[in-house]
């Protein structure tokens, strides 16, 4: 039986998490000197590969403002969650924080799903309704981006949120802050960048 997803309202996203099941992956040794393009077409790469602020790239792509529907904020405790194992080197208890990140007119551009230290998640996100880079910068904060795993597949539950057939690009990455982990964060691309990106692949 096929699963069905509403995601009219903001907050139907249902108390889990959604992880790409990948056609391929990539980890830091793929990352490193980059894809071929036959893989992936070099704009995405910048998107993906690269260690700015997504949320950033995603407003100068668009010319809107990014803005970020906080969709769910549940307290994991020690569990792993599914995570991508360097969940491990963020301190626990942890809390999951997942989003849209869309532009001001409405259309989705991306989902992410972030673990933080619990004890800590306030102080970083003081106003959860902004992007992370957002929040982060009011604060000075100086961070390192690491890009850990890339990832092509599918979801249906993302499907039905960007209204866009798969596959799907995604990727992990932690933040570092102070030479210590802050934050895991698994991000997806909607196809609809397409339109600012061209193609994710040359032949």
């Amino acid at each position: 039986m096929t699963a069905t997803y509403n995601f009219t309202d903001k907050q139907a996203l249902p108390k889990c998490w959604y992880r790409l099941s990948p056609i391929w992956e990539g980890d830091e040794n793929a990352i490193q000197p980059g894809l071929p393009h036959s893989r992936l077409a070099p704009a995405w790469q910048l998107l993906l590969l690269g260690d700015g602020s997504p949320t950033r790239h995603l407003q100068l792509l668009t010319g809107e403002p990014t803005e970020v529907d906080v969709i769910d904020m549940s307290v994991i405790g020690m569990d792993l969650d599914d995570a991508p194992s360097i969940i491990e080197a963020v301190p626990g208890p942890r809390l999951r924080r997942q989003v849209w990140l869309r532009k001001q007119s409405g259309q989705r551009l991306a989902y992410a799903a972030s673990w933080w230290e619990a004890s800590h998640v306030d102080e970083y996100l003081q106003n959860r309704s902004l992007p992370i880079w957002a929040s982060l910068a009011r604060l000075r904060t100086e961070l390192y981006r690491d890009v850990q795993g890339v990832y092509y597949g599918h979801s249906e539950a993302l499907e039905a949120g960007f209204q866009h057939q798969g596959p799907f690009w995604g990727r992990h990455y932690l933040f570092w802050h102070h030479g210590k982990p802050l934050t895991l964060i698994y991000e997806v691309f909607s196809p609809y960048l397409t339109k600012y990106l061209g193609l994710t692949q040359v032949d």
